[in-house]
């Protein structure tokens, strides 16, 4: 059975107990330790959660604010207080939205859901360098969907002054489904998969190293 129609089917179910605990116990770690100033952001759900960044960009002063199972709508909850004088920001979001409450899943309500995303960022932090990545492929099930969502998001960065990051040409087979190599599931990232984002992302953040103490 296709993985992302167990999603649709699944996660409806289960995201209460998603956001109502796993999620809530995160918001509330990241409410008593702020971001600190002058990091390279990293903000989104599990995908971005799961990033080991300082080993996968040990040159770079990271914080890791992602969070497991959040869409759109549940980013612009917290967006404004992650936002602390970054030097950049990775921002990854978009695809837990095809499997949310139904009257939410249009392409179109993502997109400007995800617009607001950028304009608050944009009105916090209005100098930084800011990385618009692309919802990465899954399943045949949503190719579409995603390549008219990273559409909307090419356009997005445009109008906000922000980078486009394409991952499909890294993480799409032939097919315009996720390469098996990279993800455990055809969601989220192997290893593998996380060290690929890196290697696409690494050249767009290297002007930000650190020289750390020897």
């Amino acid at each position: 059975m296709n993985s992302d129609k167990v999603y649709s089917t699944l996660i409806p179910m289960v995201r209460p107990l998603v956001k109502g605990r796993m999620g809530a116990a995160r918001r509330r770690h990241f409410q008593a330790v702020p971001v600190p100033p002058g990091r390279v952001l990293f903000i989104g759900d599990s995908i971005t959660e799961g990033g080991l960044w300082p080993d996968l960009l040990p040159d770079l002063l990271t914080s890791n604010r992602g969070i497991g199972g959040e869409a759109t709508y549940d980013l612009l909850e917290r967006v404004d207080s992650a936002i602390n004088d970054p030097v950049a920001v990775s921002l990854l979001i978009g695809t837990n939205d095809l499997h949310g409450p139904r009257e939410l899943r249009s392409v179109a309500q993502v997109a400007q859901r995800f617009e607001e995303i950028v304009r608050r960022i944009r009105d916090r932090a209005p100098s930084t360098h800011l990385l618009v990545n692309s919802v990465m492929p899954r399943t045949e099930l949503f190719r579409d969907r995603l390549r008219e969502i990273n559409e909307h998001y090419r356009e997005i960065a445009a109008r906000h002054d922000a980078t486009y990051v394409d991952l499909w040409p890294t993480f799409a087979d032939a097919d315009g489904v996720i390469r098996p190599e990279l993800t455990r599931d055809n969601l989220h990232l192997t290893p593998a998969g996380y060290l690929a984002w890196a290697e696409v992302l690494r050249p767009h953040l290297a002007r930000f190293a650190v020289t750390r103490p020897s």
